[in-house]
């Protein structure tokens, strides 16, 4: 994992409005090694889907660059997939077809990925990357016919299939129960292990992010919100939750990442008025 994939640097927003300046986010440089997982936490507001959605290109950059594989971000680009919290699925197309769009698209698109692919091959391309995240009995249901964890294993076989460099994942669990997100979460496990891929994830959780990380990037509160700490998760893999939490380094992390929260960066505003 020495090779850097992805490289945020001096990574600054401001947005205008009324004639007003607002830094979101300032000054944000950090270096993504191949093969890592990196989750970014921190409070509501603090600008973590901004760093998201610039690393996407999504977003335009005020300051500073992001550099995938040493080559300026321009725009978006199948090499970086995003995974929403919301699925973003295609309601009138089936659990396969949702897959074959989104890989039949980026043949046609400026990238020209798998030009050199038959139809059949496409069609095994998609079915493959359902394989693998658990849903080959499910490969002509409607998203209306699955269930929300189905769904979002739906969104990250079709982002897998592209074969990003680096998938980034916006509060992908959000959206489901607690016992379905326990279940996502040791699919994405598996899920990651078997697919080699790097990955940056938005997460508000503290378990999740210490379960599923190698490393954990604290931001600061804004405005001009900048990363605050950077823990590193030394806990080998493959990991289960079961035998992190029989480790002592698992409290040692999660209360660092508590005391940054609540006594660094707490919401000092509501501790005066209590």
């Amino acid at each position: 994992m020495s090779n850097t994939v992805l490289e945020l640097t001096d990574l600054t927003k401001i947005f205008s409005s009324g004639g007003e300046d607002f830094v979101a986010v300032a000054g944000v440089s950090l270096k993504i090694r191949e093969g890592e997982f990196v989750s970014i936490m921190g409070h509501s507001g603090c600008g973590k889907s901004t760093v998201l959605s610039m690393a996407a290109g999504l977003t335009s950059v005020s300051r500073g660059g992001v550099l995938l594989d040493d080559k300026q971000v321009v725009g978006p680009s199948p090499d970086r997939m995003l995974v929403f919290q919301n699925y973003a699925l295609l309601p009138w197309l089936s659990v396969l077809e949702n897959v074959l769009f989104a890989v039949r698209y980026a043949r046609r698109g400026s990238d020209r990925l798998f030009a050199h692919e038959s139809s059949s091959k496409l069609k095994d391309r998609a079915v493959r990357y359902l394989e693998l995240v658990g849903l080959a009995h499910a490969l002509d249901k409607l998203p209306s016919e699955i269930s929300g964890g189905m769904k979002q294993r739906v969104s990250i076989a079709r982002a897998l299939a592209l074969e990003p460099r680096i998938l980034l994942m916006d509060e992908p669990f959000g959206a489901l129960d607690a016992i379905t997100r326990e279940e996502m979460q040791d699919e994405l496990m598996r899920i990651w292990s078997q697919s080699g891929t790097t990955g940056l994830m938005i997460t508000h959780e503290i378990d999740e992010a210490v379960l599923l990380s190698d490393r954990i990037v604290m931001m600061t509160n804004g405005p001009a919100a900048t990363i605050g700490e950077i823990y590193n998760v030394s806990f080998p893999r493959p990991r289960t939750r079961e035998s992190i939490a029989e480790e002592p380094e698992y409290y040692r992390v999660r209360n660092e990442i508590l005391r940054f929260l609540y006594d660094r960066f707490g919401d000092k505003s509501a501790e005066a008025a209590a």
